[in-house]
């Protein structure tokens, strides 16, 4: 019971681990599961540290997959955007500030870096793991590791693109978005759309979606109102819901079958990056139903 107890005191931290260093639900939940089968089968007692044990687990399981993911998602047909986490409801009533660590936008950034440069950035700087720990991770030593985190950051702090952390001015600037775009005219959408905006959909060839991104606001706010117009306005439902920790937007079709996910990067009032993830796959955790409900 005791190594039952454990486990599921962690669990949520683990997940969360796997799901950063990965990108997708389904690989943190594969890496749960193993960190599950391995930890069931050390005797009692002999783990001093469950957390830090599961952590160095959970840790190298996903550090072998990306060198194989990579790979992957070189072929990948357009751009790869990670599995959205979407929650279903309001967030609680203290939460005033983002939660970037998991947005999509520093995930996409991540996407960019080496197997070991990533490992080493969630592990260091998210979740504070000491270096002796992830240099056994990622087979380094733990002055090697320090390095690899710094190239990191540094990477991340370059290319991530800047951001509020104003829940409420993020929320009304997707609200704007959503009136905009269903009233498909791309002139309403200017005025909220950065000059320098960037748009990446996800449709893994399974959906149309464009294969590169497509840059400023005049190309973004054509490409947003010709997206959602091929969802039928009588069988459409679009709900606000929090995706990867931010205000973002869900939109379903269920008689054409289709659904996508928006997450919206935003700074001072305007959209910097619109991530809009329509690979039916990576939806496939969701309960699309569920969470439209009480859909606009």
């Amino acid at each position: 019971m005791a190594h039952l107890a454990d486990f599921e005191a962690n669990r949520g931290r683990i997940w969360a681990v796997a799901y950063r260093i990965t990108g997708t639900v389904a690989d943190a939940d594969d890496a749960v599961q193993e960190a599950w089968l391995r930890w069931q089968a050390l005797p009692d007692g002999t783990a001093a540290d469950p957390r830090g044990h599961l952590t160095t687990i959970v840790s190298r399981f996903c550090y072998d997959l990306l060198g194989s993911a990579r790979a992957r998602r070189e072929a990948y047909v357009g751009p790869w955007l990670p599995e959205p986490l979407v929650a279903d409801g309001a967030p609680p009533e203290d939460r005033v500030a983002l939660d970037e660590s998991v947005g999509l936008a520093l995930l996409t950034v991540l996407e960019r870096l080496p197997p070991a440069e990533r490992t080493a950035f969630v592990l260091h700087d998210e979740f504070a793991v000491p270096l002796p720990e992830i240099a056994d991770v990622v087979g380094r030593t733990p002055e090697a590791v320090r390095q690899l985190a710094s190239r990191a950051r540094r990477h991340v702090r370059s290319e991530a693109p800047r951001r509020t952390v104003d829940r409420g001015e993020h929320r009304r600037t997707v609200d704007a978005f959503l009136t905009a775009v269903t009233g498909g005219d791309p002139e309403d959408l200017l005025e909220l759309l950065d000059p320098e905006v960037v748009w990446r959909a996800d449709g893994g060839g399974k959906v149309t979606a464009g294969r590169r991104p497509v840059l400023g606001a005049v190309k973004v706010a054509r490409y947003a109102c010709g997206l959602t117009s091929g969802f039928d306005p009588a069988t459409m439902r679009v709900a606000v819901r929090d995706v990867n920790g931010a205000p973002g937007l869900v939109f379903i079709d269920p008689v054409g079958e289709r659904a996508a996910v928006f997450g919206f990067t935003v700074y001072e009032g305007r959209i910097i990056e619109v991530d809009v993830v329509l690979n039916p796959d990576k939806l496939s955790h969701l309960d699309l139903d569920a969470l439209c409900l009480d859909a606009l």
